[in-house]
């Protein structure tokens, strides 16, 4: 990452970088600018938050169908379904991340530590709190090399300092880093992908880009593949402008198809459909 006094907001001038940035502020000023949105946003928001949780729940190993999430209320896993847990700690995030703003503003470590404990609240004492040298990491999914524990703390006081400080750099920027950076660090000994997915929507909401959280970056990540969603994320981990780059455009086109997403459950409520 630049050196600079903005770090982030040197990102933003990468190449492809900003056709990125002006692509997805034109989508989301595009569905905003929706005749459902005058009188009819907050079941909009409802249902990208739901769309939003199946998504990072996909990710995570648990893809369930819409209308499964949308059914079930019992997400404990007693009846042996082990992917119920998965989906539950999703929802519980996702119902969360918009209670947080204030607080990420002042002290995201603070939110990050209640994200998980959300997430994984049956963890025992591991929940809550970055993990120690001597604690595994249950994260199947991400298979690139594992930071050691003075690394990631670290790093994670390093982003804490940059979201604090502020930054010039466009929202998906700033997003994608967050993303990203908790990706590659996986702080947690669980659940580091629905606690970065969330960041996500945090930053993506209290940047002002999408302040009714309508357009859901999980539904885009989940519809990319997880197999791109891993390469895109070693593009980050390089530390390469190039790689760099792609990942942004990544999480940039997720939030593109998340606009899509609830352009569609739009249209669907205009013509009384849903």
């Amino acid at each position: 990452m630049s050196t600079s006094a903005d770090p982030l907001a040197a990102l933003g001038a990468l190449a492809g970088v900003s056709d990125a940035v002006a692509s997805v502020r034109k989508a989301v000023d595009r569905v905003y600018g929706h005749r459902v949105m005058r009188r009819r946003s907050n079941e909009v928001t409802s249902e990208a938050a739901l769309r939003g949780a199946r998504g990072s729940a996909a990710l995570s190993g648990a893809d369930w169908a819409l209308e499964e999430v949308r059914r079930r209320t019992d997400f404990s896993g007693v009846d042996g379904d082990g992917e119920a847990p998965t989906v539950g700690a999703a929802l519980r995030l996702t119902a969360e991340a918009g209670q947080l703003l204030s607080i990420w503003r002042q002290s995201p470590l603070r939110v990050l530590a209640r994200l998980h404990l959300v997430a994984a609240a049956d963890r025992g004492d591991a929940v809550g709190r970055p993990r120690t040298p001597d604690e595994p990491v249950d994260e199947p999914l991400i298979e690139l090399p594992l930071p050691s524990a003075d690394e990631v703390a670290g790093r994670l006081e390093g982003l804490s300092r940059l979201i604090i400080s502020g930054s010039s750099a466009p929202a998906l920027v700033s997003a994608a880093v967050v993303h990203g950076e908790l990706l590659a660090l996986r702080p947690f000994t669980s659940h580091n992908g629905l606690v970065a997915r969330a960041a996500e929507r945090i930053v993506l909401i209290g940047s002002g880009l999408d302040p009714k959280s309508i357009c859901p970056a999980e539904v885009g990540h989940a519809e990319l593949g997880r197999a791109a969603y891993a390469a895109a994320l070693e593009g980050y981990v390089s530390g390469t402008p190039e790689g760099m780059a792609a990942w942004i455009a990544h999480c940039g086109k997720a939030i593109e198809l998340g606009v899509r997403e609830s352009t569609a459950v739009c249209e669907a409520l205009q013509r009384g459909a849903a």
